[in-house]
């Protein structure tokens, strides 16, 4: 695996809390040491970028754009699937040249029409005054990830970013979560996932990683009845009180 991390200072002791800098964090009045972030609908609004890159692949490809208008519901799928799910197995021939030009698409217009959340850079900083450290689990690509980040002037919030491409399988396999974890130094108890789709309630449940639901995207907080959850946000901003960082 390759992980983009940045060096984090080593612990001056053992044991949990002990390992963050103590002239920068507070004392942490919480269970958690590090919280990781899916990426699209949950930090970022993507979906009017990858509505527009999934309705110009279906022109050139002369499949009906209409299918494209259901984008939102699926974004934070892997392409294939993403493709699938909108046209089904009938036009399967036409996947791969659907994954060519969707990417050409999205190199022209990801980043300019991907909208950061307003709420997301001050709970950012409220976390990271608290002594929790961060990093990003997401399917989208890390390379598409970055610029977006460094544009919005947070990347140095995130001690790690997984991407799409770190992996050997995508969400729900929790193998980039608990990668993420690993880099971080922390453990599966004391580490939380933060997501909005069934994909990243699933994918923290196979972790055994508390879950916190953020209602942001397109998925409805009666959807993760079949999910644990340490609990339910309609806005990031309301993080930091949930895990006690106010």
């Amino acid at each position: 695996l390759h992980f983009d991390f940045r060096k984090i200072e080593p612990p001056k002791n053992k044991g949990f809390l002990q390992i963050f800098d103590q002239t920068q964090a507070q004392s942490v009045q919480n269970e958690f040491e590090a919280i990781l972030f899916d990426f699209d609908y949950t930090l970022v609004d993507s979906s009017a970028a990858i509505t527009e890159c999934i309705g110009f692949a279906f022109r050139e490809l002369g499949l009906p754009e209409a299918s494209a208008g259901k984008a939102p519901q699926i974004i934070g799928l892997p392409l294939h699937e993403m493709f699938l799910r909108l046209v089904g197995a009938d036009h399967v021939e036409k996947l791969e040249e659907f994954v060519h030009l969707y990417r050409r698409r999205a190199d022209e217009v990801m980043e300019s029409k991907t909208i950061l959340f307003a709420s997301v850079p001050e709970t950012l900083e409220k976390l990271s005054k608290c002594g929790i450290v961060l990093g990003i689990v997401s399917t989208k690509g890390r390379f598409r990830i970055r610029p977006i980040l460094e544009r919005e002037k947070i990347l140095q919030y995130f001690q790690v970013i997984v991407g799409g491409e770190d992996v050997s399988a995508y969400k729900p396999n929790p193998e980039g979560l608990l990668g993420a974890i690993r880099q971080l130094r922390s453990n599966r108890a004391h580490s939380l996932y933060v997501g909005d789709s069934i994909i990243d309630a699933e994918t923290a449940m196979r972790a055994n990683v508390p879950f916190v639901a953020v209602l942001s995207g397109e998925t409805p907080k009666e959807r993760f009845v079949n999910y644990p959850a340490y609990g339910f946000i309609h806005d990031l901003g309301e993080l930091p009180a949930v895990v006690g960082c106010e």
